[in-house]
């Protein structure tokens, strides 16, 4: 079996009023807990339409492609130690209608920032939420470590 980096990105979607765009997965990884929509970019495939997609997929949204906020890694994530690089990238939503793909989530819910640091929201995700919304009581932040499997529940 080769191993191999996986790299995915993800998207901060903030509307107008401040809120974030967070989903409720119903698979694995992260299984119940909440995070920002995003996946793996295919081979061949850009970053910008990687994440445009993904988006699409996952909640039905039109999204612009903002700035780079911030990247996580995982390393040695299962029984395969997958090595994860995670790329978390500011969206702008060009559509407020929202559609989820119950295949891989239960909800989709806009938070406001005080809402945030109350709910299940893995490391990587939380991380970059504190840097997104630094005003907030941040606890249990912990940078990535060298055993993901830790961090990723599911």
């Amino acid at each position: 079996m080769q191993k191999h980096i996986k790299t995915s990105v993800v998207a901060c979607i903030i509307d107008e009023h401040g809120r974030i765009l967070l989903t409720k997965r119903n698979i694995p990884p992260f299984y119940g807990q909440w995070v920002m929509p995003g996946g793996k970019i295919d081979h061949g495939e850009s970053i910008v339409t990687a994440l445009m997609r993904e988006v699409h997929e996952e909640v039905g949204l039109k999204v612009k492609t903002g700035t780079l906020v911030d990247i996580y890694e995982h390393l040695s994530v299962g029984k395969r130690c997958d090595h994860y690089i995670i790329l978390y990238y500011r969206a702008l939503p060009l559509t407020s209608s929202i559609t989820i793909n119950p295949d891989e989530l239960s909800e989709a819910v806009w938070f406001a920032g005080h809402e945030l640091p109350h709910l299940d929201i893995p490391p990587g995700s939380r991380s970059v939420l504190a840097q997104l919304y630094p005003q907030q009581q941040w606890d249990n932040l912990q940078p990535p470590g060298e055993n993901a499997d830790l961090e990723i529940s599911g």
